[in-house]
């Protein structure tokens, strides 16, 4: 469980960064907490007891600003990741004395977190979740956001991922059914097809759009039961 600030007195600004660092952490299936302040003082006083793995920090902010609040979180802590938010690049050496891991320019683009993150867990040596199956040519390990869909098809099942390029098994779908689970984001829709419902892009009670552009169908009668399953996992408190 990662643990993840922010840090901002612009309540736009930080409800709109939340809600990319939540996106990110549904498509990556990694387990988070993400803790919200508007001014340093309370990122500080919270912070005394408690350690963030990341944190996300506005630099113009009245009373204390981003710079001397991370230096006073370097005081006790050495290892956080330090992003600053800020309107201008010319804060950028300014952030090297609080050994900040990165930073973003207002308004932020959802690449940019993205990124960021991305880097963030790879310094944090956190992987995201996974499935290692037995295909024609050895053991073949995949990250649950990169599958689009699993299709049974001609006793052979079928990983399509979002690169374009597919993986085959001879294990039957029911075997995948107790590792791909709901609450990872995983959906049989069909009797032939499991589908990863943060790569959804687009679907009716009949079918589901892949954001690559693919179309599997739904099953007759699950069109209401997959709605449910898809607004209760993307917009879940």
């Amino acid at each position: 469980m990662i643990k993840i600030a922010i840090c901002d007195d612009d309540q736009e600004c930080l409800d709109s960064t939340k809600h990319m660092i939540e996106q990110w952490i549904t498509e990556n299936a990694i387990s988070a907490e993400i803790y919200c302040f508007d001014h340093g003082d309370a990122l500080i006083s919270k912070s005394a007891n408690f350690k963030f793995d990341i944190v996300f920090l506005d630099i113009v902010m009245p009373l204390l600003n981003g710079i001397d609040t991370a230096k006073e979180l370097r005081i006790k802590d050495e290892t956080a990741k330090i992003i600053f938010l800020t309107t201008s690049p010319e804060f950028a050496l300014a952030s090297y004395s609080v050994k900040a891991f990165d930073y973003c320019l207002k308004p932020i683009l959802y690449k940019k977190i993205e990124d960021v993150l991305d880097n963030c867990a790879l310094a944090l040596h956190i992987e995201p979740k996974n499935i290692v199956i037995k295909t024609l040519s050895g053991y073949q390990k995949m990250y649950f956001h990169d599958i689009e869909y699993v299709e049974s098809q001609n006793r052979q099942v079928i990983f399509s991922l979002r690169s374009g390029k597919t993986l085959e098994t001879s294990d039957p779908l029911y075997t995948f059914e107790d590792k791909l689970l709901s609450k990872d984001g995983f959906f049989k829709c069909h009797r032939s097809y499991i589908v990863y419902i943060p790569n959804v892009d687009y679907f009716n009670m009949t079918e589901i759009k892949i954001k690559s552009g693919r179309t599997i169908p739904i099953a007759r009668g699950m069109g209401k039961t997959f709605g449910e399953a898809y607004f209760s996992y993307m917009f879940h408190d």
